[in-house]
């Protein structure tokens, strides 16, 4: 061995021990350790965030209107996938009525199906371990999805679409 190889290899041996002043440095080792959690969450939360978008893909959401008359399939973005009229009802209902039923099942189907997406995608507004709760993500549902996503399912079902019921009653086809 030559006196050039052995310099070279202690060179080398000096570049891959880290500078002792670095590795006694406890807040060196803190920021490393939180880097590192970091680094290893925000892998996990797009490896996650993945899956959950090939989930919600090909999600969709069906619901009846209260009269059982209309149902209506929504996708995961909103779109209309179905509409179907069961036991021939809409034959015996009034344009106003059956448009009313319609209305009401496709609003069901979407609002459920943008819970749904709001649920799947909660997570991922949280901030990151070692990351400022300020740097969370912070979505406005109502405006992305409009503001009935935001209601109690229960608590309109149970109200129904006053503005729509009233017109049907307005207009003298009950």
């Amino acid at each position: 061995m030559s006196g050039t190889e052995h310099s070279t290899d202690r060179e080398r041996s000096a570049q891959d021990e880290p500078d002792a002043t670095v590795s006694a440095n406890p807040y060196t080792d803190s920021l490393n350790e939180r880097l590192a959690e970091t680094f290893a969450a925000l892998e996990s939360a797009t490896a996650n965030m993945s899956k959950i978008t090939d989930e919600l893909s090909k999600a969709s959401h069906v619901a009846r209107s209260r009269d059982r008359a209309v149902e209506a399939t929504a996708g995961p973005q909103g779109q209309l996938l179905n509409l179907r009229f069961l036991d021939n009802k809409y034959r015996t209902m009034s344009p106003t009525e059956l448009a009313s039923s319609v209305m009401e099942a496709v609003a069901e189907s979407r609002d459920a199906m943008s819970r749904q997406v709001m649920s799947a995608m909660a997570p991922f507004t949280q901030p990151l371990p070692g990351m400022p709760a300020s740097a969370s993500l912070d979505i406005n549902w109502a405006d992305l999805f409009g503001p009935g996503v935001l209601e109690d399912p229960e608590a309109t079902m149970r109200q129904g679409n006053a503005k729509l019921r009233d017109e049907i009653n307005e207009d003298g086809e009950e």
